[in-house]
């Protein structure tokens, strides 16, 4: 631990022990009882003897001798006190009583003759208290030593130490080639001067979470060599009115001092939101910190040597002032990696780790589409993390699987017991799925099915497109609803009953058959766009699409939805009537192995059986449980199919 941080914390408790001690000591004094005499009666007490102690101070400034003790009778807290003449004579009569009675006398020195120790006295109680209560104030407003910095910036330096390039950057070409002249530029902005080329003042970075937004503004800086500054945009909204304003002022203050550089503001949308817009009015200090920004940007040149890169997940929520020329002039949309791309992000992320000879990032690329940076770079690490966890040296395609399924559903909840029953009609509703996957055409290709629960589902199937398209035909839409009914679907025909396991299936076949009516004109309702996401920035989720139609055309679309649901559902129906015996063949495989993969799907579609055994993921659980009390392992009835395997090869090594 860190000696500064150490006497930072003990600095509280030393106050605390001095305050105590303080209190401790004024009571006390408050607590004593004082009896005022005259020196006469002082003198009557000497002779009859009663006087038992006596401390005498002399007092040079008043001339006075201080006279205190204590006198038979007195209580512990009870004493005398007298003023008298400061004289010899004084001082005689009190010696010759001592005599006579032989009571104890203490002499001290002036306090008052001392200066230090005036000031320990006087002077450091004050100044204890006074720096006790400056210190908790300032920690109470942010922190030590921030009391009177309010309007400071937060915007934060990088350092050299964790410097970033664009070999760092994975699978962002296009983005890259777009903000490489700002590179040039810092790097030479002669060069663009000569011709009078005018560089953007901002850049901002759009595209949803994880894509690498801030990854790609911190390899410019890099690759530039200039000074970085990072900043959120709710570091600006302070509780005080005129903070984020005045931090506005001084970061760009900072950023002049040590142009050329680049300012990052992450999350601009929590600052930079339309004004005069929401109910009741907008958010005073978050409107000011705006149009703080906005004269910023406006009060120097293009080719000053400072550029501005914003990211934010919501573009269209932000201020047109902010988006205009002259402020950020240009927009780069990050978007959610090609498969080209995951590849080359996974060879960034798999740099560190041991993989082992069966996987390759190409086929990994493959079965993740829709998935970001940020979420093959979890991939990677929750699999490494469960390869340590069973002690294995190095990554095997089991970890990638089931770190996968971790990803997308979350951890596999073991200890939920199905009965026999429930287990039965989770694997016909899954197949239901696998079946309309292989004989649709169009239908997503079915990569894994388990009946393994997780998160809240008791068994889910894999199925990713065929190919990664950016539009999609009606037939394309159609066939995926199919595919989502399946489940539903195949309950009704083995068992002549319905549960609850489709309310997912459900809301997605709904939301896409909404959307080819309202959005996509793909009903008879014509090519018109009835509906569209946007509205009221600050409005809630039910306000945030704009109704461009009457209450009978409501009823119409209530209509061709139910009509696109329907004709689906029984298109689903004829194509599992026709294979029953495949659905009853995927079933029973998913009863006995619990989870199966493509190549296994694909083997049984073929020869009607599963593949000859190589591997022991690919026994039963029964097999397996066998196979472990063969060898002896203790608890095996107790182990799950994954923990089995992992005990067993344990033995074989």
């Amino acid at each position: 631990m860190n000696k500064k941080t150490v006497k930072r914390g003990l600095l509280p408790y030393l106050f605390l022990i001095i305050m105590i001690f303080s209190v401790y000591y004024f009571v006390g004094v408050m607590n004593q009882k004082v009896n005022n005499f005259t020196y006469d009666k002082l003198l009557n007490e000497l002779k009859s003897g009663k006087v038992t102690e006596m401390v005498i101070v002399p007092k040079s400034r008043a001339s006075v001798y201080e006279i205190s003790g204590k006198i038979e009778g007195y209580e512990k807290n009870e004493t005398y006190f007298v003023r008298a003449p400061l004289s010899d004579q004084i001082v005689k009569q009190i010696m010759d009583y001592k005599m006579e009675n032989n009571f104890e006398i203490t002499t001290k020195a002036d306090p008052e003759s001392s200066s230090l120790l005036l000031v320990l006295v006087n002077v450091l109680p004050i100044l204890i208290l006074v720096g006790g209560s400056f210190y908790f104030l300032s920690r109470q407003m942010g922190g030590s030593n921030k009391s009177m910095d309010f309007g400071r910036s937060k915007a934060k330096l990088s350092t050299d130490s964790n410097k970033v390039t664009f070999k760092d950057v994975a699978g962002l070409d296009e983005e890259k080639q777009e903000v490489s002249e700002l590179i040039d530029f810092l790097k030479n902005p002669k060069k663009f001067q000569r011709l009078g080329a005018r560089i953007p003042k901002g850049v901002l970075l759009v595209g949803p979470p994880g894509t690498g937004k801030t990854l790609l503004a911190k390899a410019v800086a890099g690759e530039a060599n200039v000074p970085f500054y990072y900043i959120s945009g709710s570091d600006f909204v302070e509780l005080f009115v005129g903070v984020g304003a005045s931090r506005v002022r001084d970061m760009f203050k900072q950023a002049k001092h040590t142009a050329p550089c680049l300012i990052f503001i992450d999350e601009i949308d929590a600052v930079g939101r339309q004004r005069g817009t929401g109910l009741g009015g907008g958010h005073d200090e978050r409107e000011q910190t705006l149009n703080q920004l906005l004269t910023e940007m406006d009060g120097f040149g293009a080719n000053e040597g400072i550029i501005i890169i914003a990211a934010t997940n919501r573009a269209d929520v932000l201020d047109p002032a902010l988006l205009r020329p002259g402020r950020f002039d240009r927009q780069v949309v990050v978007n959610l990696p090609d498969i080209k791309g995951r590849e080359e992000i996974l060879k960034v992320h798999s740099r560190n780790k041991v993989l082992g000879d069966g996987i390759t990032l190409q086929n990994l690329a493959k079965r993740t589409p829709g998935f970001s940076g940020a979420d093959l770079e979890n991939l990677l690490n929750e699999a490494a993390l469960l390869a340590v966890r069973r002690n294995k040296d190095f990554i095997t395609m089991s970890e990638i699987d089931e770190a996968t399924d971790r990803v997308l559903m979350g951890p596999a909840k073991k200890s939920k017991k199905y009965t026999e029953e429930e287990r039965k009609l989770v694997s016909y509703h899954e197949a239901g799925h696998v079946v309309l996957g292989l004989k649709l055409n169009n239908a997503h290709d079915v990569q894994k099915v388990t009946i393994i629960p997780r998160s809240y589902a008791g068994g889910y199937a894999m199925m990713i497109p065929k190919e990664e398209k950016y539009t999609s035909t009606k037939t394309d839409l159609l066939e995926e609803i199919i595919g989502l009914l399946g489940g539903r679907v195949s309950e009704e025909l083995t068992f002549k009953e319905i549960t609850t396991g489709a309310h997912n299936d459900f809301e997605k076949a709904t939301k896409i058959a909404r959307a080819m009516v309202t959005e996509y004109g793909m009903s008879e309702l014509g090519p018109v766009q009835l509906e569209q996401q946007e509205g009221g920035v600050f409005l809630g989720r039910d306000y945030n699409k704009s109704r461009n139609f009457s209450n009978e055309i409501a009823h119409e679309i209530d209509l061709q939805v139910r009509k696109i649901i329907n004709e689906c559902y029984k298109k689903a129906m004829d194509v599992l009537k026709e294979n029953k015996d495949l659905l009853k063949l995927i079933a029973d495989n998913l009863l006995e192995y619990e989870t199966l993969t493509k190549e296994q799907i694909d083997y049984l579609v073929e020869n009607g059986k599963m593949p000859v055994i190589e591997s022991l993921s690919d026994f039963t659980i029964n097999e397996l449980k066998q196979k472990a009390k063969d060898k002896g392992i203790k608890n095996y009835s107790k182990l799950s199919k994954e923990e089995l395997i992992i005990e067993l090869e344990k033995e074989s090594e």
